[in-house]
Parts: structure tokens; sequence; C-alpha cells
């Protein structure tokens, strides 16, 4: 049974590879048909069975977002095996108005974070964390912040099938360049591990939370996404357009665009206290 399990999510791996997913995203859909085919204990993957696994998920630690992950996995998993039919469907989740403020990073704490990184002589790590705050790139899309690109000001990123061009503002461009001087990177990727590798998302997140302490802000809000997020906050608030920033971030749907934009409703209420209805 065990080496059933393991040839069909080798054989789900190569089908994921086929539709050419992200690595990220083949690695969290293997892992998550996994526990669903765990969880089965050889019973067949029909979607009653499905459904149950669905409404434990529900009924556990799991939040409603975290369950539409896992199902969306699994749902992937019967296409493979050619059971479109037994895909089920997600949890309804309202859409979130606001975000609570033990997840949301400031801008002052961006700050703060770039100034312990400095104080520590981690001059990669900061130049990493603000070249994501200052074009609003995903972690996976680093690799394309390149000589070529520094000195173009711009950069041609091809994911989830779609090419699209990242602006890079002069003063960044400026300091990659001389930061690649310094590192002897004379083209390709400026952002490298010692050995010359590509920096993973994994190392670039612990790095960024061994600032936590120093910088004085909480762990919850120290991760590489929330810095597109700030990105996309203060690129809204410049200039009002959605649909602008939607593709700034290379967002196919505005409705992911405008998740991006929940505050923790801090303005929300101020408005409401300037409507002057309460006697």
């Amino acid at each position: 049974m065990e080496q059933k399990r393991k040839e069909t999510l080798r054989q789900f791996e190569g089908f994921l590879l086929q539709e050419e997913r992200e690595a990220s995203t083949i690695e969290k859909y293997v892992r998550d048909a996994g526990r669903y085919l765990d969880w089965l204990a050889g019973e067949p993957p029909a979607k009653e069975n499905a459904l149950r696994w669905k409404g434990c998920l529900a009924a556990g630690r799991y939040s409603p977002s975290a369950v539409n992950a896992m199902l969306a996995a699994v749902n992937k998993l019967f296409l493979f095996l050619g059971q479109p039919d037994s895909r089920v469907k997600y949890l309804r989740v309202q859409r979130q108005l606001f975000r609570g403020p033990e997840r949301e990073l400031t801008r002052q704490e961006y700050l703060r974070l770039l100034n312990a990184a400095q104080a520590r002589g981690r001059e990669r790590l900061a130049l990493l964390m603000e070249s994501i705050c200052a074009t609003g790139i995903r972690v996976s899309e680093v690799k394309y912040l390149t000589v070529e690109a520094a000195r173009a000001g711009r950069a041609q990123v091809a994911l989830k099938g779609k090419i699209r061009t990242i602006l890079i503002p002069g003063k960044l461009c400026r300091k990659l360049l001389k930061y690649a001087q310094k590192q002897k990177t004379a083209s390709g990727e400026i952002f490298l591990t010692r050995s010359g590798k590509s920096m993973s998302r994994r190392q670039i997140w612990a790095e960024m939370k061994s600032l936590c302490r120093r910088a004085g802000v909480a762990a919850s809000k120290v991760f590489p996404h929330n810095l597109r997020h700030l990105f996309a906050r203060t690129f809204y608030k410049a200039c009002r357009d959605v649909a602008r920033l939607a593709d700034v971030l290379g967002h196919s749907s505005m409705e992911t665009t405008r998740l991006y934009l929940v505050s923790t409703g801090a303005e929300y209420l101020r408005q409401l206290e300037r409507l002057g209805l309460l006697c």
C-alpha cells in the first residue's frame, strides 16, 4: 500500500510538472494530496471520502482558507486520476473586510527591519527586502533581478504561464549594480548564496525572521510576502487604481488584488467618526 501511495504521488508530481506549475505549488499539492491518501488508509479516493475529509478539516484546527488550499490539491489529484466528477466544492468564505493588526506590517516596522539588517551587517538581506518592497515582486521572482535587469531598469518575469515586465526604480537599480560589483557578479542573478546558488524561499524567510527581536517587530508580521502586501497598499494609496495595481502585481483577477488592500480597519473607523452621526 505504501509503495502504491508513493507511485501515485510520483506520477501526480509529473502531472503537475506537465502543467508547468511553480515548484512551490507542486510541493504543496503533492504534500496535501499525500495527507489525503494517508487519511484514506487504503480506502478509494472517491468523492464520498473526499467529502468526509473536507468535514474533518473544517471541524479541526484549520482556517477556511487552509482547508480550501488542501481541497485544491485533492481536486487536482482527482483530475490526474481521471475522476473530475469527484471534485468537491470549496468552503464558502465571506470576503474579509479587515485584517488583524497582528499580521499587517507597517512602513515604520519595515524600516526598522531594514535598520536591523544593516546594523547586523546583513547587506544582502537589507537590499533583498528593499527590492521586494519597492517593486512588489513575489519571493519566487527574486531570481529575475539580474545584473542585466538592473542595467535596463526592468525585469522580464515568466511565471504562472504569463510574462510581465517589472519596472525597477532608478535608485534601486544603482543599489543593485553597486552590490553586484562588490560581489564581483558580472551577469545573471544578483541575490545568490555563498556557493553561487539562488536563494530559496525558506532561506529568505528564515533570514527575515532572525531580525524580529532586534527590530522590535512581531514575528507574525515578518515574512517575504508581507513586503509585497506593503507595496500593494502603498501603491494603491498613491494611485487609487485597483486595475493598474493588479497589472503591476501580475494578478489575473482584481478580486485577488483587493485581498491585498484589506487593512486593519483603523482608517475605516476614522471615516466613520468623521460622519458626525453620533450625538
